[in-house]
């Protein structure tokens, strides 16, 4: 093979830089000058869209005034019990452990709550269904006890309401429903 000059080499290469310069600056040119597409992923937001559905949850000032509701219910009448207020899904919006609750009592309120709103029944009638179904207390999570209330919206469970700590659980059942009865307030 032939060698090249320098000059031809040095010509040579400046045309490639020039050559690539330009592609560069031709393809950043066009691309500047094409509109953006929108994302192909992109869904509407509408209540017309099949693909969405609208649903209802408690705010955490809603769930933080049913859960100090509860615990000054329960105050009324000297008991010191932990509440707990959880979403639709059963994820919990907020926990409170009364003054001088036992140690088990937030984590019975978290079920008792978890249970009622899976359920959409208060926990002393499900209670009641494990002698036909004694299987339902095998379901992780769940605590088949009474103290727990639904809270609904037109007849559909939105969130959960769980008390745990109260010598018996109708006074637990109790507490819990005042929590409930202060969010139609």
């Amino acid at each position: 093979m032939k060698k090249l000059s320098l000059r031809t080499r040095v010509v040579t290469g400046a045309v490639v830089v020039a050559a690539l310069g330009a592609g560069t600056f031709g393809a950043m040119s066009a691309s500047a000058s094409a509109p953006a597409a929108a994302p192909a992923a992109a869904v509407k937001a509408d209540t017309g869209n099949r693909n969405l559905q609208q649903t209802t949850h408690l705010t955490v000032a809603a769930a933080t005034k049913a859960a100090q509701a509860t615990l000054d219910a329960a105050k009324k009448e000297n008991q010191r019990v932990s509440v707990a207020v959880v979403d639709r899904n059963g994820n919990t919006i907020v926990s409170l452990r009364g003054d001088g609750a036992g140690p088990q009592s937030p984590e019975s309120a978290v079920k008792k709550a978890y249970t009622a709103v899976s359920w959409n029944a208060p926990t002393s009638e499900l209670a009641k269904r494990l002698e036909q179904a004694p299987n339902l207390k095998d379901i992780p999570g769940t605590l088949f006890l009474a103290g727990g209330a639904p809270v609904q919206a037109k007849g559909a469970p939105v969130a959960g309401i769980g008390v745990a700590g109260a010598p018996s659980g109708d006074l637990d059942e109790k507490f819990a429903q005042a929590g409930v009865a202060s969010l139609a307030r």
